[in-house]
């Protein structure tokens, strides 16, 4: 039985930066990390590559798990779908203050598209990581009238 969501994973070209990035940013902490060298069948069977090479770090803020890989081989390059492409385009971080998470991330260099806003039960807005991934931040200001996860969010224990 499939029981939810344990992590999603990101490629960066500089696997150092981006987890001080979330660390600074967003406050996600190191759960564990590692790599392989060229040569693993089992991982390249996996993965669809051939003679992969890669670190990668786990990250965690609350229930939510980042794996962040930084691959040697082979080479990546950076992929930007626009929000109407097909497959995923942004993730989301739940905040209690949408407008204060706004400046304070700004003041530390991150990039979004406009400020945060919303007349509804919530107030969001999207903003950029240190790689151009999209990242909305979200407050959900009426619970009861937010959609049908909006009172899971609040139940979901941050350690």
């Amino acid at each position: 039985m499939i029981l939810g969501v344990h992590h999603l994973a990101v490629s960066t070209p500089d696997i150092d930066r981006f987890v001080d990035h979330y660390e600074r940013w967003f406050g996600f902490e190191r759960h564990g990390g590692g790599g392989w060298e060229a040569g693993n069948a089992r991982i390249d069977r996996m993965t669809g590559l051939e003679d992969s090479a890669a670190r990668y770090q786990m990250i965690r803020l609350g229930n939510l798990y980042i794996e962040v890989f930084e691959y040697h081989a082979p080479q990546g390059h950076a992929v930007r779908p626009r929000m109407c492409d097909h497959g995923i385009i942004h993730f989301c971080l739940y905040s209690d203050d949408v407008f204060a998470d706004y400046e304070r991330l700004s003041a530390l260099g991150m990039k979004f598209r406009c400020p945060p806003g919303g007349e509804a039960a919530t107030r969001a807005t999207y903003g950029f990581d240190c790689d151009g991934n999209v990242v909305e931040l979200l407050q959900i200001v009426q619970p009861d009238c937010a959609f049908p996860f909006a009172k899971a969010v609040a139940l979901v224990p941050s350690a």
